[in-house]
């Protein structure tokens, strides 16, 4: 595949939603040389989702591939046993091996909603790490002071509180650093929390005698509650929700965010988004949002997933109207507890997803909201399931 050279999409790409370039002008000078580049990323299967918010990333690699560069995919399945602590308040706890390994299982996926199969290489990064030994990591950690580490504003903060921070966790930029070393990356992307490990990456191809590569970080977007996206918090959109999910999630952010939801999170036009914070001022919101959130369903799935999904949201929020087309679930049990009930019903819901959803009194059944520890009788009726304001079931005994 030839690579492109197109000044103006160049641009786009090194500006777009885009915090900071190390160093700007090399990689611009590389991307208009013809030159195809190894393009790194890596995430941790901390989780079983991909969210929007790590997404974004995932967008500005398919910016790259478009150019026709070479993407090299990290999945971290040994430093998502370690646990990175970049954007956390609180140490990381450990993870097993099954956790990680369960995570993983739609990684791949999940990202292939937004990456081509051409031009993407994808690497497990135990591979690698896991063949080090005491001498390696002393060599490499020699790269690199405490004082660098404690440095982090995050770091800093914990240790001012006297919050504990572990020496794995100081482990860990080495090895996403060495991560950069083993693929020969020509360039890393993360996103603005990711700083740090990202030049780790330079500093440990410099050691090795590679050219250090150069790093591209993205912005952080806000979630559903106006705090960070985390899945920690469940205050994500993830790339798995349903399209009718999707849309009424993102239909949920704040005003306050739409515009850095269209930058970040969409390709639409720059000039049209320039309007948009106009009409901001004298439109209803809503109705930019619904651009918006007709966009990033359209991104995930296609242009006729979010048109269902844009319809049903005019059809049960705007128009207060039930969805003529919905899911019949039928249940063996004829006593249930809530929480069994919710697991058939949402299998790939989270124990605690499920949890937040009770708590929040957001699960009614024939109109009856229903509680944690409740168990209920069921029959050959069909009863209306409603979980949030966006998601329809009727329930019956088989």
């Amino acid at each position: 595949m030839a690579v492109d050279i197109n000044k103006k999409k160049i641009d786009g790409l090194l500006n777009r939603g885009v915090d900071e370039v190390i160093d700007k002008k090399n990689l611009e000078k590389k991307l208009l040389s013809g030159q195809q580049l190894r393009i790194k990323f890596g995430i941790d299967p901390t989780s079983p989702d991909i969210h929007l918010g790590r997404a974004i990333p995932l967008l500005k690699l398919r910016d790259f591939q478009e150019l026709g560069h070479k993407i090299v995919f990290i999945i971290g399945d040994f430093t998502g046993l370690v646990g990175d602590t970049s954007d956390k308040e609180s140490e990381r706890p450990m993870l097993d091996k099954s956790t990680v390994k369960n995570n993983l299982k739609n990684y791949l996926r999940q990202v292939r909603k937004i990456l081509s199969a051409k031009n993407l290489e994808v690497k497990f990064n135990s591979r690698w790490l896991a063949r080090l030994d005491f001498n390696d990591i002393s060599v490499q950690a020699d790269q690199f002071s405490v004082a660098d580490f404690i440095a982090r504003d995050n770091i800093k903060k914990r240790l001012m509180v006297g919050k504990r921070v572990s020496l794995r966790e100081v482990l860990y930029p080495l090895m996403q650093g060495y991560d950069s070393v083993a693929i020969r990356a020509d360039v890393e992307i993360g996103g603005t929390d990711q700083r740090f490990n990202l030049l780790a990456g330079r500093t440990m191809q410099n050691y090795f005698g590679q050219t250090p590569q150069d790093v591209l970080m993205t912005n952080l977007i806000m979630g559903t509650d106006g705090r960070k996206m985390s899945s920690s918090w469940g205050n994500t959109i993830n790339l798995d929700d349903s399209p009718i999910n999707m849309f009424g999630k993102v239909m949920k952010i704040n005003d306050a965010e739409i515009i850095d939801y269209f930058i970040h999170c969409t390709r639409y036009p720059m000039n049209e988004i320039d309007k948009f914070k106009s009409d901001l001022k004298t439109k209803n919101p809503r109705d930019i949002k619904q651009i918006l959130a007709f966009e990033i369903v359209k991104i995930i799935y296609n242009e006729k997933e979010a048109e269902s999904a844009e319809q049903h949201f005019v059809s049960v929020f705007q128009k207060k109207e039930i969805p003529s087309d919905i899911k019949i679930i039928e249940i063996e049990q004829k006593n249930i507890q809530v929480q069994d009930l919710l697991k058939i019903v949402l299998p790939d819901s989270s124990g605690s997803e499920v949890k937040r959803l009770l708590d929040q009194n957001g699960v009614k059944l024939a109109g009856e909201t229903l509680k944690i520890d409740q168990k209920i009788e069921l029959d050959s009726q069909k009863k209306l399931l409603t979980i949030g304001k966006r998601q329809f079931f009727y329930i019956t005994l088989k």
